[in-house]
């Protein structure tokens, strides 16, 4: 595809290398659809597209059987019983063409009938357009998970002040903060966890881009709330600040996403979130309190000094790099 700017909006047109592509049937389906609206609208790309098309071997006897049918349909208009004319093209030449003669009113010998009206169609609960952002936004945001992310926040607050736990707090909530991205990107795309699932996976902005798209809404929300509740704690010397979370949780998340392109995205946010709580998590909460303060204080060696937030910056650039390898697996679904 190419890219060109005009009147202050982009617009994205089909290439030589891409109409040849297409042509051949190698085009993955999402990428297909895509071409195949864009053309209905832009002619250039339209000839292009169908200048491919012509010159391979195999489009004559399709294009043939079609015009064949096409023509048999017309013909049948004068028939008295006007049964419909299917034709299928295969490969590079997509479609069904089903063409009916018309029926009147008055040839059946009954009065014409006044169209029904029908209400337009509305997502429940959308009304406005932030709740139609929010229904697109994926179902961890309309489920439990929000509800735990505010639990965590307020009650870190409430635990540090209202308990009188104090600086002991901000370590605890910096090893619980990574998991709970994970939790909402497990959430938040997969046949397990979206009922819509098949539906938007078939849409040309189903696959990677719907579930960047959700994984940001997760994050947008996560970072903010983890990171002022982690704020508001009580501080003390020495031990990593409120924003020591956010690297190893983006490398876990990102991690979780690359896992998921084999797996399926929630076995891949499951599998790292039980590493993670197996590894600091668990042994943090499991011990008496004054050992869990000592357990707490010792894991933030995961997110103090500039060695720490290096190794996870190259994690999550490593994990990056692969899932844009793998990209092309979530365009197909998901049967794990």
């Amino acid at each position: 595809m190419t890219t060109t700017g005009g009147a202050g909006m982009p617009h994205w047109h089909v290439s030589e290398e891409l109409a040849g592509r297409y042509a051949a049937g190698s085009v993955p389906e999402t990428d297909a659809w895509s071409v195949e609206k864009h053309v209905e609208t832009c002619g250039g790309c339209a000839a292009r597209l169908s200048a491919a098309v012509r010159v391979r071997p195999e489009t004559g006897a399709v294009l043939d059987g079609v015009r064949a049918g096409v023509l048999a349909a017309v013909a049948a208009e004068a028939a008295p019983a006007k049964k419909p004319v299917r034709v299928a093209a295969r490969g590079p030449v997509r479609g069904l063409v089903r063409m009916t003669a018309p029926r009147t009113a008055a040839a059946d010998g009954a009065p014409a009938k006044k169209p029904v009206p029908v209400a337009p169609f509305r997502f429940a609960g959308a009304a406005t357009r932030a709740g139609r952002l929010l229904w697109a936004a994926g179902p961890a945001l309309r489920g439990s998970w929000l509800v735990a992310l505010v639990l965590v926040a307020v009650g870190a607050v409430a635990l540090a002040y209202g308990a009188g736990a104090g600086e002991a707090v901000r370590p605890l909530l910096l090893v619980v903060a990574p998991v709970l991205p994970l939790a909402g990107v497990g959430l938040s795309y997969g046949r397990h966890a979206d009922p819509m699932y098949e539906i938007t996976a078939a849409t040309p902005s189903g696959g990677l881009r719907l579930l960047l798209t959700r994984t940001a809404a997760v994050l947008v929300l996560s970072i903010p709330a983890l990171t002022l509740a982690g704020a508001a704690l009580p501080a003390s010397a020495g031990r990593p600040g409120a924003a020591a979370w956010l690297l190893p949780g983006l490398a876990m998340t990102l991690a979780a996403l690359a896992l998921g392109s084999y797996v399926g995205c929630r076995t891949g946010a499951t599998s790292i979130a039980v590493a993670w709580a197996a590894a600091v998590v668990l042994p943090v909460f499991a011990a008496s309190p004054p050992a869990a303060l000592a357990a707490a204080t010792g894991a933030a060696r995961y997110f103090a000094g500039p060695a720490a937030q290096a190794a996870w910056a190259a994690g999550a650039l490593v994990c990056a790099a692969l899932l844009a390898v793998r990209r092309r697996s979530f365009d197909h679904l998901e049967t794990l």
